[in-house]
């Protein structure tokens, strides 16, 4: 009885360990990873007005803020530091040892360079103390004015600091249930989708919608970073004939029957002109004066 108790005993701790193991592992699973704090030197003007730099600089750092979900050092900060890391040349040792005074994880440099009409956004990020170069990117060409360049910028601070969430979405609406859909030669569902097609990489996507006697569906679809594309999907019946014009009957073309050799042009222009030659001479002859004889009346013959 007490070997019993004991199995018992046991088998109920045994439960709690597993049951503290599970309830860590799904405590440690829904934490989500901290975000790293960032501090921006300033952007350096290659080719460009400064305030249209500056104007850049305040996006960026707004975007790294909203990044991060922290507050970034403010210029009167990167101000008080010593004379020595004041006056950085921008090499990666320099620059962590910013990082490590303002204790922050990452440090941000660069600059904008003209590009013809466009600019380009040259930035490195240098993890703090070490000095390591976390990555480097250029931007796609930018164009119009800075506030127009809201989602550029914030692309460019996600490849720069966090990579794996510059994703968007499709959202598929289609006319037919049980619909095979494909995105990229891979089958990802049938209609209707219970949700968006997420975490897709940016840029042009295949998409393949087909349902048997309903014909097919493709498309590039572009995905665009933290937005969902809807996609409305239409499929043709192939089972149904397509409606075409009803038949009259033969058509009859009409034709002007042969015409007389009197009845013809050259004829009616040769009779005209020769009518009006004719009504020249006639009328000539009656404009004329009447002829004279002398020996029927000679006064008339006199000078």
């Amino acid at each position: 009885m007490h070997a019993v108790k004991a199995a018992i005993t046991g088998l109920t701790a045994t439960a709690v360990v597993l049951t503290l193991l599970v309830t860590s592992a799904t405590v440690a699973i829904a934490q989500p990873s901290p975000k790293p704090s960032v501090a921006l030197i300033g952007l350096d003007a290659l080719g460009m007005d400064e305030e249209r730099v500056r104007r850049l600089e305040t996006l960026f750092l707004k975007e790294l803020e909203r990044l991060t979900e922290k507050a970034v050092p403010s210029r009167q900060s990167i101000a008080g530091l010593s004379r020595r890391l004041r006056n950085c040349d921008g090499g990666n040792r320099c620059l962590g040892a910013i990082g490590k005074a303002l204790s922050v994880d990452y440090v941000v440099s660069g600059s904008v360079a003209s590009l013809g009409d466009a600019y380009v956004l040259n930035i490195k990020a240098v993890s703090s103390g070490r000095g390591e170069e976390l990555r480097r990117i250029e931007s796609d060409p930018l164009r119009g004015a800075p506030d127009e360049l809201i989602e550029s910028i914030r692309v460019a601070a996600y490849r720069l600091l966090s990579p794996n969430e510059l994703v968007g979405s499709i959202s598929i609406l289609a006319d037919r249930q049980g619909a095979k859909v494909e995105l990229d030669g891979k089958t990802v569902g049938t209609t209707p989708l219970s949700a968006p097609l997420s975490g897709l990489t940016l840029g042009n996507h295949k998409l393949r919608v087909s349902a048997g006697d309903f014909g097919e569906f493709e498309a590039d679809v572009r995905v665009r970073f933290q937005k969902s594309t809807r996609v409305a999907v239409q499929l043709v019946d192939l089972r149904v004939k397509p409606k075409t014009a009803p038949n009259t009957g033969p058509v009859y073309v009409t034709r002007d029957a042969p015409k007389a050799w009197y009845q013809k042009t050259w004829f009616l222009v040769g009779a005209g002109v020769g009518a009006i030659v004719v009504g020249a001479l006639i009328g000539s002859q009656f404009t004329q004066d009447p002829p004279i004889s002398c020996s029927e009346d000679p006064m008339s013959c006199m000078p």
